[in-house]
C-alpha cells in the first residue's frame, strides 16, 4: 500500500505536465494549419480546434487523432473546397496538396453516383467523404469529407516491404 502511495505522489507531477505540453503540441499544429490554408481560428477546447475557411462551412482538427472534419452546406461544393482538403492535407499528412484535392473531388463524385461514402488513400493521407441524400434538401452539412494520416506506407515500411509494392 506504501509503494502505490509513494508511486502516486511521484508520478502525479509527470500527469499534470502531460497536458501542457500536449496543449502546445495542438497549437503548433494549429498555427500550421492556419498558415497552410489561410483560415482563421474560431475557437480551441482541449485537443480540438475549430477554424473558420470561406471555402468551408466548417473545418474542425482533433488533435489528439491528427483528424479533420471538413463539411459544407453544399451539396456540390465550389472546386475551392476540395483545394482546401487539399493544403490542410498538406501540413496535417505531408502529402501532396494536389493528389489530395484530386482524389477528395474523385470519392466526393463517387457518393455522388453511389450515395455511399466513399474512402481513398493518395501519399501520407487517407480521406472520406459523403454527401446528404438528394431527397432531403435541409439536411445540414450535404457534404462532409474526414482527413487523417495513412498508416498504410508506415506498416509496410515496420513489416519490411517497399512502400509501393502491391500485395498478391
Amino acid at each position: 500500500m506504501l509503494s502505490f502511495r509513494l508511486a502516486a505522489i511521484l508520478l502525479s507531477p509527470m500527469l499534470y505536465a502531460a497536458a501542457p505540453a500536449a496543449a502546445d503540441g495542438c497549437d503548433a499544429l494549429a498555427a500550421r494549419m492556419i498558415r497552410a490554408t489561410g483560415a482563421s481560428l474560431a475557437g480551441r477546447e482541449g485537443t480540438r480546434a475549430v477554424f473558420r475557411a470561406a471555402d468551408a462551412e466548417r473545418m474542425s482538427l482533433d488533435c489528439r487523432a491528427h483528424r479533420m472534419v471538413f463539411s459544407a452546406l453544399e451539396r456540390e461544393p465550389a472546386r475551392r473546397y476540395y483545394a482546401l482538403i487539399g493544403l490542410a492535407a498538406g501540413a496535417l499528412t505531408g502529402a501532396k496538396p494536389e493528389a489530395v484535392e484530386t482524389l477528395a473531388l474523385s470519392l466526393h463524385q463517387g457518393a455522388l453516383v453511389t450515395g455511399r461514402p466513399q474512402e481513398g488513400v493518395v501519399g501520407r493521407a487517407a480521406l472520406r467523404c459523403e454527401t446528404a441524400p438528394d431527397t432531403d434538401p435541409f439536411v445540414s452539412p450535404r457534404t462532409l469529407c474526414v482527413l487523417i494520416p495513412s498508416t498504410r506506407g508506415v506498416l509496410r515500411r515496420h513489416a519490411g516491404l517497399p512502400v509501393a509494392a502491391q500485395a498478391g
